[in-house]
């Protein structure tokens, strides 16, 4: 079985160029089809053509992140000469690369084996629309202006611009090789002759004009070497290399971190936060990327530093209400599409989220447990103290001790927790929810924040500050556990509605109270087994909403599908809690799951299906992006849940409970780095037990055997585990 997100379309990306084909690599103008620059379709319609007959390839294949390839036949003329030699009916073929970088490149190669020269036109057709990426995506291309053609001849460029006062957008698009060109009735037509038994090449770059700027496509190749390998050159650092014998769980870690190292925003200088996702989030997300940053930890330090450092520079500074912003809020969303940059939304710089500030309080943190690099986290530690200031005087709106949200801008985002669809929060009727809303996991993220800035700000010296925080923490976990548990389901509301009720709705958002250790080793235990049950888990993973709930739906965005990253963190939960069972149950389902879908890729979301004999995969949510930055790093936490680590370089220490399942016997990280060590760690089941052996390369580190507090067999260690447990 191999399932494909998004089986009508191709994708090649890099930076903040997409390039959407058919299956066939042709843009024909269905649907989201077209070249995309900044979340604007600069190209609608991209296809080939030899002496007028249309082209169509006879293989194709993305090569890369960043390049697609394909294979055709080119039509023969009727009065072709044949000779005695014996030659195939077909004599021509066309080799069809495009190379998407800061533009796209088009290379077009002709074989003639034919042993006469073939004298023909390729045809390039195209046409622009300067639609926004989620408007073509859904069938309904925006109408912006008129596009006007400008063709120039002796230089053989032609220039696609839209007629809008409002919006500089065009695109150029050069004949780059010393051949005659001409445009006529929407085809860039260029005469050509292929030697016999010989070929020719031509090139045609698309470059993205914005804002009187000219982005001109880098002269590019197809990659070689190993995908990790390029990755690690492209990030700037070499991730561990994981073996095991189980080749699915091998196969999905490479797949991961090649993908993360292909959605980088931006140039390759500077930060480079990811995007969240392709092909409809193409743009900056602060929670996305501190999200995808800290779950691939394990592997890659870049995306998480880059992620802390954008969204550092991107921090609220006053109070605007079209934009959800505040002095110290943190952001939700960067984008530049047309609707935005006309003015329309507010998602230009739009910060309307209770997630991004909580988790970059607790992301910084975790990012000094990690890398112990203490200069760099004091440098962004004033961007935290503004985010906690934030969250003192905005984010508890009537002074209960829980954060709620409320949307003030009309345009905005309506739910700013975890689950931000306009339908995602409901009760156990089903019916939806309006603002303000405290959201358990909300509240689960801030006690995290709390815990995990304490050790930063001890560093700092200010020793008052972290005592005081820790002591808020432990208010907040008495206050949730009060508030949002339902003793008689054995889990965590929702959270409380807007009349101050608990919607006791049952959801996934109680998994994440797991993860940030609010709730207690019982209290655990019981979460635990709830969303073990076949109403929440699939098979493949955990719903976000129990089937039982009448808004149920499994291929809703957030009333019943499966989400990868919400997967990994609730194993990680799993895992504080000492239920190996279980996160055994749950690791394999996320593989599993990696294994049916192309290339060990797992999508954004996946439908909510039961496994079972009716059912051979859990289908897929249908505008799911893939890659998803935060699907790629979900891969890498469920190794770390596994593992049970839990470091703290500061100390030079790194703390791990691994427990290997019975289908994972051995698994070897070479080349793990904590703090300034390098460290080689294999693990193996032995009977049912699982053991271990470290081995540093360099730099000094303890590696010890612990359990988390929260586990029932923790017993030694607490004063070691308060550092580096949230």
């Amino acid at each position: 079985m191999e399932l494909r997100t998004r089986p009508h379309q191709r994708f090649a990306y890099r930076h903040r160029s997409l390039l959407v084909t058919d299956p066939l690599g042709l843009v024909t103008g269905e649907g989201g089809e077209g070249f995309y620059f900044h979340n604007t379709r600069l190209l609608s319609h991209l296809t080939w053509s030899i002496d007028g007959h249309p082209v169509t390839p006879f293989a194709l294949s993305e090569v890369g992140h960043d390049a697609i390839l394909g294979y055709a036949e080119v039509p023969e003329p009727p009065e072709l000469h044949k000779t005695e030699i014996y030659q195939e009916v077909t004599a021509a073929h066309l080799e069809m690369a495009a190379f998407v970088s800061d533009g796209l490149r088009l290379r077009v190669g002709i074989a003639n084996y034919a042993h006469q020269d073939r004298d023909l036109v390729l045809g390039l057709h195209l046409a622009a629309d300067f639609s926004g990426t989620a408007e073509a995506d859904a069938g309904k291309p925006q109408t912006l202006g008129t596009v006007t053609a400008d063709w120039d001849a002796a230089h053989r460029l032609l220039e696609l611009r839209l007629d809008n006062d409002e919006l500089d957008r065009a695109v150029r698009i050069r004949a780059e090789s010393a051949v005659p060109a001409d445009w006529h009735d929407g085809t860039l037509q260029v005469p050509l002759t292929v030697p016999a038994r010989g070929r020719n090449r031509v090139e045609f770059a698309a470059s993205p004009l914005f804002d009187g700027r000219e982005h001109r496509p880098a002269p590019v190749g197809f990659t070689t070497g190993s995908p990790v390998s390029v990755a690690a050159g492209r990030l700037g650092e070499e991730p561990p290399q994981l073996q095991t014998p189980d080749g699915t769980v091998e196969r999905t870690w490479r797949t991961a971190v090649t993908d993360l190292a292909g959605l980088p925003l931006g140039l390759e200088e500077g930060p480079r936060a990811l995007i969240a996702g392709i092909p409809l989030y193409d743009q900056f997300f602060g929670r996305d990327t501190l999200t995808t940053g800290w779950q691939a930890l394990l592997a890659l330090r870049t995306p998480l530093l880059d992620a802390l450092r954008v969204n550092a520079a991107t921090q609220g500074v006053r109070i605007d209400d079209w934009r959800d912003e505040e002095p110290g809020a943190m952001i939700h969303q960067m984008g530049d599409a047309p609707a935005s940059a006309l003015g329309q939304n507010p998602f230009t710089r739009y910060y309307g989220d209770y997630a991004t500030p909580v988790d970059y309080v607790a992301m910084l943190g975790q990012y000094y447990a990690w890398t112990g690099d203490r200069d760099t986290a004091l440098e962004l530690l004033p961007a935290a103290r503004r985010a906690l200031t934030w969250l003192d005087r905005y984010g508890d709106l009537d002074r209960d001790g829980l954060l709620e949200y409320r949307r003030r801008s009309p345009k905005g985002v309506r739910h700013q927790g975890w689950k931000d669809a306009p339908n995602a929060i409901v009760d156990a009727d089903g019916t939806q929810q309006t603002d303000p809303v405290a959201t358990c996991e909300l509240q689960g993220y801030w006690y995290a924040a709390l815990r995990n800035i304490a050790p930063l700000l001890a560093t700092a010296g200010d020793r008052l500050h972290a005592r005081r925080l820790l002591a808020r923490a432990a208010r907040l976990r008495q206050c949730v556990n009060q508030r949002l548990w339902l003793e008689d389901d054995g889990i965590y509301a929702l959270g409380l509605g807007p009349h101050g009720q608990p919607l006791t709705a049952v959801t996934s958002n109680a998994g994440h109270l797991l993860l940030t250790a609010v709730a207690t080793p019982e209290q655990g235990q019981r979460v635990v087994r709830r969303l073990m049950q076949p109403d929440m888990f699939s098979g493949w993973g955990i719903r976000t909403l129990s089937t039982g709930n009448p808004a149920y739906h499994p291929f809703s965005y957030h009333l019943g599908s499966v989400w990868a990253v919400e997967q990994a963190s609730i194993a990680a939960g799993f895992g504080r809690y000492g239920c190996w069972e279980e996160l055994h149950r749950l690791a394999r389902g996320f593989f599993d799951l990696a294994e049916i879908f192309t290339g060990n890729r797992v999508p954004e979301a996946v439908g909510g299906l039961p496994r079972d004999a009716g059912h051979p995969h859990p289908g897929v949510y249908p505008q799911a992006n893939a890659p998803q930055s935060w699907s790629a790093s979900a891969a890498i936490l469920m190794i770390q849940a596994l593992l049970g680590m839990r470091p703290f370089a500061p100390a030079h220490v790194l703390l791990i409970d691994p427990h290997l399942p019975d289908w994972l016997p051995e698994l070897h990280l070479r080349g793990l780095r904590i703090g300034t060590a390098t460290v080689d760690l294999h693990v193996w089941r032995h009977g049912d037990r699982t053991t271990w052996r470290s081995q540093t390369r360099a730099g000094h580190l303890a590696v010890l055997r612990r359990p988390s507090l929260r586990s029932p067999r923790a017993r030694t260690g607490r004063a070691l585990e308060h550092l580096v447990a949230p």
